[in-house]
């Protein structure tokens, strides 16, 4: 199916009709959290898995909220005389928001689905037909145009952006809207980009019906639309998918292997506005005989300080099995299923790629002489959303590179909240093999310390400077406070590293 082959959207140009939907969509309810009630946990849980059929059934009845489930969630033709109690069905016949059908039937022309904001605020995300997280159509009908809604990255990025408030932003490869919308609440001026100009119309009819701001919009590729322009924040969950050729716009980057999330990385760093920060998803290959760690830090541009956090690996099997089932191909002719697997795995042997990661990659452009660049692993469940998180990530390696030794020691740290203390040990052993401090909030991190670097994060209230606290503990433990004094900075690093204790001054 060619692009033209798309059923038409709805007016972007008339922001009057969407402002009247909006209405009467809130008016009847039809929230997220209108829905879960009226579905209950199970369904609505049951609608995120493509299946249906307990929505129908809790969809039965009359109500207001139970006909706009019916018509833009379960995308099923709804009688036009009980629409038009809910609706200004006129208006949104003649907006295109709506398509009359059968003789007496009107059916919607998108999906529309209810999304929470961070804040609590009610948005609505429009994306094509069969084409949302647990969409009425199932996902393995997709053609090359079409515009996915919110998924799991989707939200994954909303949920790790940083959000200080900004003069500019940029959302590149926009899709539906979400990360504008989001971008809308805390940027004076948001421009989003795609190559796809059906995507572009989708934002546009997204940020309306959430009554959010318009955005810049801007069709093209990469940073070609919006040549040197700069930026205090870019988000961008970009087509990443490592696939032999780009067969569909909305996953497959187009590019050789990786070569699409590098080239968008090393891009990023000279539109970014001194302090802006740069956060994206990608992929990125795991090639025979090289680091992957070494990998991604050859992508981070210079003058930027960057934190890498791989997610998730798979090998080639998975990752291609993953992604043909996404694309419905496991559905289709058998031959034509296994050649398609052949040809991932070509594309795979030939460059050597065993495995892909997937992760979250965030640049933050500063003027340090020498810049921070970590990649880490980390596959365990986090706290969403991490936007403060990944940011005091940042400021922590402000503080560490201005500190020496001598400076760490004079400085005055607390334990941060919801900290806890683990003894891993024999029953009855008087001392504990190792000791491990868990973080209960943002990345959730666990450390093992020896007994001085639980006893001195135990005591860091702000009060004692990180020097005396060690002398306190070195005449507890009957060790030369000289000594202590000159092996500990390392550990205290590394608890300040990871948020287990934050400077006070």
């Amino acid at each position: 199916m060619s692009h033209s082959s798309l059923p038409p959207l709805p007016s972007s140009d008339r922001p009057e009709a969407a402002a009247r939907l909006r209405e009467a969509l809130l008016g009847a309810s039809f929230t997220v959290d209108g829905m879960l009630d009226l579905l209950g946990a199970p369904a609505y849980a049951a609608l995120a898995r493509s299946e249906t059929v307990p929505a129908l059934r809790a969809t039965r009845g009359d109500t207001p909220l139970e006909t706009l489930v019916r018509l833009f969630l379960l995308q099923q033709p709804v009688p036009h005389a009980r629409v038009a109690d809910v609706l200004p069905v006129a208006g949104c016949l003649d907006s295109g928001w709506l398509t009359a059908v059968g003789g007496d039937e009107v059916a919607a022309t998108v999906d529309v689905r209810p999304y929470g904001g961070t804040d609590g605020e009610d948005w609505f995300i429009v994306s094509d037909l069969g084409c949302a997280v647990g969409g009425a159509g199932g996902i393995g009908s997709r053609d090359e145009g079409v515009v996915l809604g919110v998924g799991g990255a989707s939200t994954t990025l909303a949920g790790i952006t940083v959000r200080t408030p900004v003069a500019s932003a940029l959302d590149l490869g926009t899709g539906s809207g979400i990360q504008a919308l989001h971008a809308a609440q805390h940027a004076t001026r948001v421009t989003a980009t795609d190559l796809n100009p059906r995507a572009l119309e989708m934002t546009a009819l997204t940020l309306a019906l959430s009554g959010a701001p318009r955005a810049d919009l801007r069709e093209g590729s990469l940073f070609e639309p919006v040549g040197e322009e700069t930026y205090d924040l870019i988000v961008s969950n970009p087509p990443f998918v490592i696939s032999p050729g780009a067969r569909l716009t909305y996953r497959d980057g187009g590019m050789g292997g990786d070569d699409l999330c590098r080239t968008l990385v090393q891009q990023a760093g000279e539109r970014l506005n001194d302090g802006g920060y740069a956060q994206f998803l990608a992929n990125w290959q795991h090639v025979e005989g090289e680091d992957w760690q070494d990998r991604l830090r050859s992508w981070v541009p210079r003058g930027c300080d960057a934190w890498i956090v791989q997610r998730e690996v798979q090998d080639v099997t998975q990752y291609a099995e993953l992604w043909l089932r996404d694309a419905g191909d496991h559905r289709n002719d058998p031959a034509e299923y296994q050649a398609r697997y052949d040809a991932w795995l070509d594309e795979f042997e030939a460059r050597k790629v065993r495995a892909v990661g997937f992760g979250w990659i965030t640049l933050r452009k500063a003027a340090a002489a020498q810049p921070s660049i970590t990649v880490e692993e980390w596959p365990h469940s986090v706290e969403q959303p991490l936007g403060d998180a990944v940011r005091t990530h940042f400021e922590r390696v402000d503080y560490l590179r201005a500190h020496d030794d001598a400076a760490l020691l004079a400085g005055h740290f607390k334990l941060v909240a919801e900290v806890v203390q683990e003894q891993v040990g024999l029953p009855g052993a008087e001392d504990p093999e190792h000791v491990v401090l868990r973080q209960h909030r943002g990345m959730r991190r666990a450390t093992k310390v020896d007994t001085v670097g639980a006893g001195f994060a135990g005591v860091c209230d702000g009060t004692l400077s990180a020097g005396r606290i060690l002398d306190a503990i070195a005449q507890l433990v009957g060790e030369d406070p000289v000594l202590l004094r000159d092996r500990t900075p390392a550990q205290i690093r590394l608890l300040v590293e990871q948020g287990f204790i934050e400077p006070t001054g």
